[in-house]
């Protein structure tokens, strides 16, 4: 069995609504409801957050808050770093999806050698920059920040220097190279993205697989593709973002979007992808019980997290 280590990140600072940071005690509520002992079995990581940046209001408009996303995200790195090297598999719980740019520069500086590669499961590209973003909330910049990218062939807005100055640091957390390669990256279910995001996707050939692939294929086939766009890549890296599911259910996360998926396509997906042995770490974000009834969201992302994590022990 795997040496698995919950990594819990209560970050919502990038998020552009508020409430991500509860997530993971929804999805502990949410295996109380189901009487699962899921949450004793592992021991948790804590990673410092900086959520009280929140406070203090936004001087980036940009980039909003990206003072306080950049010792989120060194903070996610050096946890996640040293977890690696001490060969333990992060199963990383996290508020919005920035601080998985975090998670990733922690896995290459572990492993710097390792090419890797990374499953982006998730109903956005997260591929702009304080250059392109048309909202300035930074959780939809994590690959961005991870290929090193600025995209100025796209850029709409004029970032302020102070806010420039965050962005090449942020960029060169773990290393000043870039982590991943663009054409390392594969989306499953991406669906909402903007101009900028799409000259990128382009540019670089990145593969996506649209929900009514997933559909059309079934979840083995669109699996067995991933990890094979993926073949070159030593790590694999997989991150689950719940806005992925379709919005008629991903009520209770900040961004939902129509035509995702099921939550049984969802689970069978991640479930099948984690039997690869390349995949080192997997990651679930965005999970916003205030903006949810029952709890639902989160009871449907602990089922998903329950099951892949019991395919990641049955498999190794």
């Amino acid at each position: 069995m795997r040496d698995i280590k919950l990594v819990e990140v209560r970050s919502e600072i990038a998020a552009g609504t508020r409430g991500a940071s509860l997530g993971i005690d929804a999805l502990k509520i949410a295996s109380l409801d189901k009487t699962s002992d899921f949450f004793t079995q592992f021991e948790p990581v804590h990673v410092q957050d900086a959520n009280n940046f929140l406070f203090r209001g936004n001087k980036f408009p940009n980039a909003k808050y990206i003072d306080g996303v950049y010792h989120v995200l060194k903070n996610v790195y050096s946890s996640i770093e040293s977890l690696r090297l001490d060969k333990k598999f992060p199963i990383v719980l996290a508020g919005d999806h920035s601080t998985a740019a975090g998670t990733i520069m922690g896995i290459k500086a572990a492993h710097p050698e390792k090419r890797l590669g990374v499953i982006w499961i998730d109903a956005h590209a997260d591929l702009h920059t304080p250059y392109t973003t048309p909202s300035g909330n930074m959780h939809g910049m994590p690959l961005a920040m991870c290929i090193q990218t600025d995209n100025l062939e796209c850029q709409v807005n004029d970032p302020s220097e102070d806010t420039v100055q965050f962005w090449e640091k942020i960029k060169n957390i773990g290393g000043e190279s870039p982590k991943v390669k663009p054409e390392d990256i594969v989306f499953i279910s991406v669906r909402d993205t903007e101009e900028p995001e799409d000259h990128l996707i382009k540019k670089y050939g990145i593969k996506n697989f649209p929900t009514a692939e997933v559909r059309s294929k079934g979840i083995r086939t669109i699996a067995a593709e991933t990890l094979e766009i993926l073949k070159s890549c030593d790590q694999i890296y997989i991150s689950f973002d719940v806005d992925s599911l379709d919005s008629s259910i991903s009520v209770g996360t900040g961004t939902p979007v129509p035509d995702g998926l099921t939550v049984e396509e969802a689970l069978q997906l991640n479930e099948e992808l984690i039997k690869d042995k390349r995949v080192c770490c997997w990651e679930i974000v965005e999970v916003n019980p205030t903006l949810d009834s029952e709890n639902l969201m989160a009871e449907n992302a602990f089922d998903i997290l329950e099951a892949t994590t019991k395919s990641l022990v049955d498999n190794f």
